[in-house]
């Protein structure tokens, strides 16, 4: 099995609106905002190589929107997937899954490209498209607020030219032998979050918007964006009861600007914290 951080640049969005009740005061350490209260987060996806399958976890913004859209959110730096892939030698032509995590467009933009004739086209041709039936009836009858989240151009070329695949909504479904799916309702409807099983024991919990940043660790840190937040606060607490202090157990941050893995455990005074690894910390495995 191998694994490999597909970064696809870094976006900026309301510190406010990404740490909920936290005080500014107390979240601006974390994650210090600029003068428009906006702070820097990833868009860091991840490249699983299971059996004969090439697996893209998520694909960022994408390149496809139109400057206004852009000026929102300010995608920036050196990293974006063509450049990911280009620096683990993995052609576009060779991914033969792409995993949603769920349709707002940090997380799924990227699956579609527009070309020269401004057709909107997959970007993986040889693909399977992977989601679940309840998050997309949620996501093309968007909520007034999230419909902001979900674009339909982001969305429907992927139904109508049948490139879809859907997961039953069960805890514990296998996309791979290797790779275990459970659902999470607090942030948007029926989100998928993968656990993939190395060889040698360890687990990577590619954590999605469960879990955004090494920031968000403590109970009170939800996003203002989660949908139903006393329900992120139930599946946090059930997910670390699993997890916490499990020294085979790492957390994949898709949005932390700074980390890429990192291990829940509890302090003295019985707080949740994150103490940060990078993916050298699970070699040989991977």
């Amino acid at each position: 099995m191998i694994l490999k951080e597909v970064h696809c640049g870094f976006f900026k969005l309301d510190g406010g609106a990404m740490f909920g009740v936290v005080p500014q005061v107390m979240w601006k350490k974390l994650n210090p905002p600029d003068d428009d209260n906006l702070c820097t987060w990833a868009m860091r996806c991840m490249m699983v190589r299971d059996g004969d399958r090439t697996i893209l976890f998520d694909t960022g913004m994408g390149g496809k929107q139109d400057e206004k859209f852009r000026g929102h959110f300010h995608p920036h730096g050196e990293q974006s997937m063509e450049s990911s892939l280009r620096d683990i030698a993995i052609p576009f032509e060779e991914v033969t899954d792409v995993f949603l995590t769920h349709l707002h467009f940090d997380h799924c933009g990227g699956a579609l490209y527009k070309n020269s004739q401004e057709e909107i086209l997959p970007t993986f041709p040889n693909a399977t498209y992977w989601t679940n039936l309840k998050h997309l009836d949620w996501a093309l009858n968007p909520n007034p607020r999230e419909k902001a989240s979900f674009l339909k151009e982001n969305i429907v070329p992927l139904a109508e030219q049948k490139k879809f695949k859907y997961l039953p909504v069960e805890n514990g479904v296998h996309l791979t032998e290797n790779i275990i799916v459970d659902f999470y309702n607090g942030h948007t409807e029926a989100m998928m979050v993968p656990t993939i099983h190395l060889p040698d024991g360890k687990k990577v919990v590619f954590a999605a918007d469960l879990l955004p940043s090494a920031a968000h660790a403590r109970m009170p840190y939800v996003m203002s964006y989660d949908i139903r937040p006393l329900v992120t606060l139930q599946e946090k607490q059930s997910w670390y009861d699993k997890i916490a202090n499990d020294k085979d157990s790492y957390i994949y941050f898709e949005h932390d600007k700074d980390h890429t893995l990192g291990q829940l455990v509890t302090n003295d005074k019985g707080r949740y914290q994150i103490v940060t690894a990078e993916l050298g910390d699970l070699a040989p495995a991977v």
